[in-house]
């Protein structure tokens, strides 16, 4: 860090050492060569540059007029040449400005842009000749002006990257706070529902029947199990944001469920009192984990609702496995929804959510025919089996 800062203040030495070493050293010179050497030594500035542009803008003004004020007495020359050396003293001084408006507030920018173009409009004044005064002012308010706009249109593009890169953290946080909250309603409803129903078995039939009391307990304790297991696997992957993978020597956390999990949840749901009628048909295969999670929670979701507000002890369950896309459809034949007095859940409005973002369809409602029950049915889109046979592959080629 010192030696940058040495470095730094070594560079601004340089450049005024420079420029009195071009002024002294070839008094003689064109105004031309005087203002690219005063350019070029601008170049040794740039790491006052970094550090404080007001005082690089400075520094820079007080070199370009010793520039600018060393080649006044150039009375030979031409007026083109004139305008071009008065032009190039100061473009290390416009060029610094844009810097300053582009990286500094406005009330630092505007004054320190005021204070340099003043200085560069009285040494004008003082040493233009005749009438290179007025084309030499309007030179130096067209390249002050340029500069300025150039920094103000970069410092707004900057402030607008800064805007939308917020926005996006935004809606990321956003869009993250919707799948935990999905991820906890789809695994926590399903459970709950089938702990209510079977308390309520247990608490009707402990005096009279004790053993199927005791299963109704047991199904409890089980369902509570893996409930809290997957409340905890959330926990600590929301915890584990660096993806330490089990630096604290614990057993490592189970997997996400996916569809090979739907027996067991049908066996879950028949303890609940729905019995499930699981088919399974198409080309089985190995599912993109997004799809196969999405699937299961549909599924998972579907039958809650059956448990809770079909009253019915069927319902159907089928997994269509096609080439292009994934069919799941969950049907009964109860009553339907609840009722208009019930308050609305979140069961839907997340399997919606869950089918959207994997760019399905999603169809929720009374089982058509008039005959009562419910239907869900989804299609996920799937990618293209890689086992496709050669002699297929050829007979679709075009001839």
């Amino acid at each position: 860090m010192t030696g940058t800062r040495t470095a730094a203040w070594a560079g601004g030495a340089a450049y005024l050492l420079a420029v009195g070493l071009l002024v002294g050293a070839a008094p003689r010179a064109s105004s031309t060569v005087h203002g690219l050497g005063g350019l070029l030594a601008a170049s040794l500035l740039i790491g006052v540059v970094r550090r404080t542009p007001l005082l690089a803008l400075g520094v820079a003004l007080l070199g370009s007029t010793a520039v600018v004020a060393g080649t006044a007495d150039s009375v030979h020359e031409s007026l083109a040449a004139s305008y071009q050396g008065q032009f190039l003293a100061y473009l290390a001084v416009d060029l610094l400005s844009g810097f300053v408006v582009a990286t500094r507030p406005r009330r630092v920018s505007i004054p320190a842009v005021a204070v340099s173009l003043t200085v560069r409009l009285l040494v004008i004044g003082l040493f233009a000749h005749g009438d290179s005064l007025s084309v030499n002012a309007v030179i130096a308010l067209l390249a002050t002006a340029a500069c300025c706009v150039s920094g103000l249109l970069a410092r707004e593009r900057r402030e607008h990257a800064v805007a939308l890169r917020a926005q996006e953290v935004a809606e990321a946080v956003t869009a993250e706070r919707l799948r935990i909250a999905r991820e906890l309603h789809d695994m926590v409803a399903h459970s709950i529902g089938i702990i209510a129903i079977q308390a309520g078995v247990g608490s009707r039939v402990i005096q009279t029947q004790p053993e199927q009391a005791r299963e109704a307990l047991s199904a409890i304790e089980t369902t509570s199990r893996e409930t809290l297991a997957g409340l905890r696997r959330t926990l600590v992957s929301l915890r584990r944001a660096d993806r330490r993978a089990s630096a604290d020597g614990q057993s490592p956390l189970a997997p996400s469920p996916g569809l090979a999990d739907v027996e067991r949840l049908a066996a879950a749901t028949a303890d609940a009192g729905v019995r499930v009628d699981l088919h399974r048909s198409g080309a089985q295969r190995p599912l993109p984990a997004d799809v196969d999670l999405a699937a299961y929670r549909i599924v998972q979701e579907a039958l809650t609702n059956v448990v809770r507000h079909a009253g019915t002890g069927d319902c159907r369950v089928a997994l269509d496995y096609r080439s292009e896309e994934l069919s799941v459809e969950v049907v009964d034949d109860g009553h339907g929804p609840a009722g208009k007095g019930s308050p609305p859940g979140f069961g839907l409005v997340g399997m919606r959510e869950r089918v959207a973002l994997l760019g399905g369809d999603l169809s929720a409602g009374p089982r058509p025919g008039g005959g009562g029950g419910f239907r869900v049915a989804a299609r996920l889109p799937l990618p293209a089996p890689l086992d496709v046979p050669v002699a297929d592959a050829v007979a679709g080629e075009p001839r």
